[in-house]
């Protein structure tokens, strides 16, 4: 087992790794900007060491630097948490170079699956269900429009090494194609420096359903059962949910194997995510493998009850996986609360909070490193804290939800809470019938 892990991310997951790693008696470094010097993780961890000024491009996705400070305090391994570096084929490389663990995948598995292209062929190969589309890379807009018409429109035109929504386009005829064309192009080119393009059948009254999975380093794999991510703004998420409203006992079966299909034909060592989009027939396919742990491990975990990252870590030092398949008894829930306007669009509202109460009880938990006086920095992701509630039946994870927003004081600043309270109320919601669209259908 590692002596000394280096926490490579900011706050709620470094200071979720943090207490973990505390339990399983492992000294941690945290690594910080000079924008977080007052955060919680660099308060709780055993060393910190301050890697650059406030912008991440300087800081936190600074490769030397993160060495350096892994060097100096004698870190064995180096968890990347979400976001920044931790599906970087590079960082994992350049960790293994230097004798320090990457917790999380080998750089020639973030390739790999990196690149929607090619991991797409990858799962078509291994039986996993995949959506229509081309084979590999569009090398023109005339090889576009001829795939388009074998398919069948409405089409999506996606960007290869794309993500958050960006590089994507859906195409009703030959003219929208061509329209959109160029312009996701040059999108892509700009979010990813490669404007590789690619072509799916578009999927009508898609859900957003993933499956957790954990595999160890001889590939054997086992699925923690599904989460439901439907509920979206703009591709990013805003609430998850397991298990599926949508889901049924034959379903989740059949797509629990697949996603253990899809690690093990892969050699895939690790917590891992593979992502489907689920149609109105109840017939799912292949959308991406997330190398990492995910924001919403969360409910899994509390629907096992078992601790995600202490089995990341674990994997990651050489143990077996135990092999056996989880299904939830439970229903978790969920919110993502972050520092946005919801009545300006959920514009990004940084600023100091100047009172803060969380909530608490029977079934809740919040993750989070907010605190009062704490100063949400400009720079980065917007999330404050992560609220999760746990009950026998969705109905009473929802009241429960309820209950615990009334209770979560910030102020100081706007937040998506008041969004989420109207949320829960939703009959949409509250009923289980929405698909990934219902953001742009409701108006909230």
């Amino acid at each position: 087992m590692f002596k000394k892990i280096l926490i490579a991310n900011r706050g709620e997951i470094a200071l979720r790794v943090i207490r973990t790693c505390r339990e399983m008696g492992i000294k941690t470094v945290a690594v910080y900007s000079t924008a977080d010097k007052d955060s919680l993780p660099v308060r709780f961890a055993d060393e910190a060491v301050c890697i650059g000024p406030a912008p991440s491009s300087e800081s936190y996705l600074n490769i030397p630097n993160i060495i350096a400070a892994a060097e100096i305090t004698n870190a064995d391994a180096i968890h990347p948490g979400y976001g920044f570096l931790s599906e970087n084929a590079a960082f994992s490389r350049v960790c293994q170079e230097n004798d320090i663990k990457f917790i999380g995948a080998s750089p020639e598995m973030i390739d790999a699956m990196g690149d929607k292209a090619s991991a797409k062929s990858t799962m078509k190969a291994a039986g996993v269900p995949t959506i229509p589309g081309s084979e590999g890379i569009l090398d023109s807009l005339e090889e576009a429009i001829e795939c388009a018409k074998e398919i069948g429109y409405p089409v999506m035109l996606k960007a290869t090494a794309g993500g958050g929504g960006k590089g994507m386009q859906v195409c009703h005829d030959d003219e929208s194609l061509a329209e959109g064309w160029e312009s996701t192009r040059r999108e892509a080119a700009a979010a990813f420096g490669n404007d590789g393009m690619y072509m799916e059948k578009f999927v009508v009254e898609p859900r957003h359903i993933e499956i957790q999975i954990a595999s160890d380093y001889r590939g054997k794999a086992c699925h923690l059962s599904e989460r439901d991510c439907s509920i979206q703004r703009r591709h990013q998420k805003l609430v998850e949910e397991v298990p599926s409203p949508y889901m049924t006992d034959d379903l989740r079966e059949k797509m629990g194997e697949a996603a253990i299909r899809a690690a093990e034909a892969v050699k895939y060592e690790g917590v891992g995510t593979v992502e489907f989009l689920v149609d109105a027939n109840r017939d799912f396919y292949f959308m991406e493998m997330n190398t990492r742990i995910q924001v919403e491990h969360t409910i899994t975990e509390e629907v096992i009850n078992y601790d995600l990252i202490k089995e990341q870590i674990k994997l990651a030092a050489g143990e077996k996986i135990k092999g056996r398949n989880h299904f939830p008894k439970m229903h978790a829930i969920q919110c993502r609360i972050n520092a946005e306007d919801p009545d300006r669009n959920f514009a990004p509202c940084p600023g100091n909070i100047t009172n803060y109460h969380q909530p608490g009880g029977h079934g809740v938990r919040l993750d989070t490193h907010a605190y009062a006086g704490y100063r949400i920095p400009p720079y980065y992701d917007s999330m404050i804290s992560k609220l999760i509630v746990v009950a026998q039946t969705r109905e009473e994870a929802i009241t429960k939800m309820e209950r615990a927003l009334d209770e979560y004081i910030i102020e100081g600043i706007k937040t998506t809470i008041p969004f989420h309270k109207k949320l829960m109320k939703h009959e949409r919601f509250r009923s289980g019938n929405f698909t990934t669209k219902f953001m742009e259908e409701e108006d909230i």
